[in-house]
């Protein structure tokens, strides 16, 4: 039997196998602390709880048109001029099922065989595989540590072809946890209007900024940007509401239609108590919101300090997201239990095993010399995780 070469192709999510190996390990009685997580930790706020409840009330639980209800987009429309001076009209937004659908659509609505989408290293695990599910390319365009990882011109040019078609932008980023300046994203935007690619810049972390950097969207910078950017977005992050699973994407009315028609055919509308549940989240109370950024900040700090207290462990230190990217390299090439380390998959192995941490492998994001972990945890957790950690690196020789 002769299954799709496009599936086959595909590499299964490491965030995920490994966040789903933790949980079994802790139903089996087994004292782990999981790193891996890539969502808040708190409750989604009472006030969308109740919007949702009051929906279902209200018999708020038929089909709605595909791309999203009225009420949502106008919600969008208005984040959208508030938060980031952009303004749009309701045949310019789609709200789907997660950001990820989002992405999904887009890749689909503009990709042909063999065209190319410019993709940062590191990377979030999906965009290659939601690429090449699109019959697109992904370049993986490679910076480096004293650039914060972050697209620069030079590194740009040099994975430039003719088959260029769009490129990818996560700011606030995951993994990193990097920020892109207004003049870091004027450069990639000149760039893009020189060779006419598309950009699609996904913002999903937009308001979980902790340094002195601002969030800038890319498509406010000048009208070329705003013409060939699509943004990306969601509820999921922001407020808590991984599960409700709601997202939007918002740009070019032509791209908007034709990820439309794709929806329509594949899932249909997003979930309508879930729609309802974000227009609360828009519209009404953040200060719940704003707590939890608060708390993300003092786990950030905390978390860091403590990681560059370690001998031989640094980090990049995250202006926004809610991970912190180890380096790990002066560990790889070293053995443990006469097991050699030789790359960040065996070692979040041996660390889950040996001390029961679960942390993600740099592999899944593209660069082996680093691990993640994810501050969406409890400041208890936060601490004897990294005295783990720390018992573990002592241990290799």
């Amino acid at each position: 039997m002769i299954y799709s070469r496009k599936a086959e192709q595909l590499s299964p999510s490491l965030t995920l196998s490994i966040t789903a190996k933790a949980k079994k390990m802790k139903t089996e009685g087994l004292d782990v602390i999981g790193f891996g997580a890539g969502e808040p930790d708190f409750n989604t706020p009472e006030n969308i709880q109740n919007a949702a409840i009051e929906a279902i009330k209200k018999g708020m639980t038929k089909y709605t048109p595909a791309s999203g209800i009225s009420e949502l987009k106008d919600a969008i429309i208005k984040k959208f001029k508030v938060d980031n001076d952009l303004s749009y009209t309701q045949s310019q937004i789609i709200v789907s099922t997660g950001a990820k659908q989002c992405l999904a659509n887009v890749f689909q609505a503009l990709l042909n065989p063999g065209d190319e989408v410019l993709v940062p290293v590191p990377y979030w695990v999906s965009y290659p595989e939601l690429i090449k599910l699109a019959d697109g390319v992904p370049v993986f365009v490679t910076s480096d540590k004293e650039h914060n990882y972050k697209f620069t011109l030079e590194a740009l040019n040099k994975h430039l072809t003719k088959n260029t078609k769009a490129i990818i932008i996560n700011s606030p980023n995951n993994p990193t946890g990097t920020v892109y300046t207004k003049d870091e994203l004027m450069i990639i935007a000149e760039f893009c209007k020189a060779h006419d690619i598309i950009i699609i810049s996904d913002e999903i972390y937009e308001k979980l900024i902790y340094g002195n950097e601002k969030h800038v969207s890319i498509a406010s910078l000048s009208q070329d940007a705003y013409d060939r950017t699509i943004v990306i977005n969601g509820v999921s992050k922001s407020y808590a509401m991984t599960g409700w699973r709601i997202g939007y994407a918002a740009g070019n009315e032509k791209i908007i239609k034709l990820m439309s028609n794709i929806q329509s055919h594949t899932t249909s509308n997003p979930n309508s108590i879930a729609q309802y549940a974000a227009l609360e989240a828009l519209n009404g109370s953040h200060d719940k919101v704003d707590f939890m950024i608060n708390e993300f900040k003092k786990r950030r700090n905390y978390m860091v300090g403590r990681i560059n207290t370690i001998n031989n462990l640094s980090c990049i230190n995250p202006e926004g997201a809610f991970y912190v990217m180890i380096n790990i390299s002066n560990f790889l090439g070293k053995t443990f239990n006469e097991e050699e380390i030789k790359d960040s998959l065996d070692f979040s192995r041996l660390l889950l095993e040996d001390e029961k941490v679960a942390v993600i492998p740099g592999d899944a994001f593209g660069v082996s010399d680093y691990i993640r972990l994810s501050y969406a945890t409890s400041m208890e957790n936060i601490k004897e995780g990294l005295n783990r950690l720390e018992n573990f690196i002592q241990k290799i020789k």
